[in-house]
């Protein structure tokens, strides 16, 4: 488990563009399951969180289209609901950090650590606002 003083600045840059934090099993189960579209972002504390996927998904929120909400967990720290965020990614493996799109409770769309890792986040950006555009 991470400090919260160690992440509390890296929680913020996706709270403050408006993803809500979930801790619990129960909040991440109830809010995938809502209608519509719910992008869910795994949070980390590794450089390619920093200087990729955070900015894209921030970056991919300037877009006509967007998910009608937005979560956020962080690997490391927020155990039981980043298990069961990654619950509904099946099959994708475990990985961090990671950004998940649902529409009604499906899995439409997935960006694995392999996919944010080396890549710019402009790029991240535009593979999430294509989702968006198709999905939302």
């Amino acid at each position: 488990m991470y400090p919260e003083e160690l992440v509390k600045p890296m929680r913020a840059e996706l709270s403050e563009a408006g993803f809500q934090e979930l801790y619990t099993a129960n909040d991440v189960e109830q809010a995938i399951a809502k209608e519509g579209t719910t992008l869910v972002v795994v949070n980390s504390v590794c450089g390619c969180a920093a200087r990729n996927a955070r900015p894209g998904a921030r970056m991919s929120l300037d877009n006509s289209k967007v998910p009608t909400q937005l979560i956020t967990v962080f690997a490391g720290v927020d155990k039981e609901a980043v298990d069961k965020a990654r619950e509904h990614m099946f099959p994708f493996p475990p990985s961090s950090p990671c950004m998940a799109l649902f529409k009604n409770g499906e899995l439409v769309h997935m960006l694995e650590r392999h996919h944010i890792e080396g890549r710019p986040a402009d790029l991240i950006a535009e593979n999430l606002k294509d989702a968006y555009n198709e999905f939302c």
